[in-house]
């Protein structure tokens, strides 16, 4: 049951007066309320990072909440509620909802400093998805002046400031995270991608080796060391990475995009256009993927198909061509 579904019943429950019931759900609630990590997304590919950590961290309620007994108090903690479900975004509703949430629970004045940080950071992710990256800073600054020792801040900051182009600033906010908890994946995977846009790939790979240690399961992350290992010329073992990928998440786009990269370094025409037609029937407009057949319908004598792609590619993406050329195909 998640937390939307959770507040639901609470509600049905506190309509009824049912002390025992609210509880009982309260006390689930505590378990499900969650705080997503922030991923990156490759600039080219968006290639998702999939990190999501519960926390037993409660926004609104405590263990020993009760109901309220007269219809004022019923529908303050029903509104309180439904900010909680909203801040969470568990019913995966659009940005605006989850800043709308988190905004009443942080101007109420009546929540606890635990419930400010996980509302400011939560806001800060929200604000990140709707591309407002100075405002999504301004609030993990907040969270952070609440709890400078809370690592999964200076990890959004990082993905924050990555998105702005401010790598070096992002760089440092992932080395605190990491300093702050050594054991935190989502910090080595994200460092990673930054070094990577830098070109820095030794240290991408060498980031990406530790995300992939520590969370061994996480298919993005195999995806983008397959990426960065089919860059640097790594083939075979760039293959290995894509195939254990597909393995954990079968049909990813952006992953057959990475296969399909490392099959046209290797020559393999038709094996490169088949893992393109895969992830173009998921994304019509992966540039890359439509680039990169262009590119192989090319090499195989299919100059009308080969142009009309690349043309697309273009459409989407106007550096394309250079990006191909520092990928070492043209």
């Amino acid at each position: 049951m998640n937390t939307f579904s959770v507040v639901l019943a609470i509600l049905s429950a506190i309509r009824q007066n049912h002390v025992t019931a609210i509880l009982d759900l309260v006390s689930h609630l505590e378990c499900s309320l969650v705080h997503r990590d922030m991923d990156l997304k490759h600039c080219i590919t968006w290639r998702p990072i999939a990190i999501r950590v519960a926390l037993t961290l409660v926004l609104i309620l405590p263990a020993t909440w009760a109901p309220a007994q007269d219809a004022k108090q019923q529908a303050i903690q029903s509104t309180k509620l439904k900010n909680v479900a909203m801040c969470n975004g568990e019913d995966h509703t659009a940005a605006g909802p989850q800043v709308s949430g988190c905004t009443a629970l942080i101007e109420s004045g009546l929540e606890n400093q635990q419930t400010l940080v996980i509302a400011y950071l939560n806001r800060g992710d929200a604000l990140i998805g709707q591309g407002k990256y100075d405002l999504a800073i301004k609030d993990f600054e907040e969270s952070i002046k609440i709890n400078p020792t809370y690592f999964k801040t200076y990890n959004n900051r990082g993905v924050a400031y990555s998105k702005k182009g401010e790598f070096d600033r992002a760089i440092a906010d992932f080395d605190t995270a990491i300093r702050i908890n050594p054991e935190y994946a989502a910090a080595f995977a994200n460092r990673a991608e930054t070094y990577e846009k830098k070109g820095d790939y030794v240290r991408a790979l060498k980031d990406f080796d530790e995300a992939i240690r520590l969370r061994p399961t996480l298919a993005g992350v195999w995806n983008e060391r397959c990426w960065t290992r089919a860059i640097v010329g790594e083939l075979q073992t760039a293959l290995t990475d894509c195939n254990e990928a597909l393995r954990l998440e079968p049909n990813v786009a952006a992953t057959l995009d990475s296969r399909g990269i490392t099959y046209l370094k290797l020559g393999q025409w038709a094996l490169a256009v088949a893992d393109f037609n895969s992830a173009l029937q998921s994304d019509p407009k992966i540039p890359s993927s439509l680039y990169g057949r262009g590119f192989a319908k090319m090499k195989m004598g299919d100059v009308t198909g080969g142009n009309a792609d690349i043309a697309a590619a273009k459409a989407i993406e106007q550096n394309i061509v250079s990006d191909f050329k520092r990928y070492g195909l043209n």
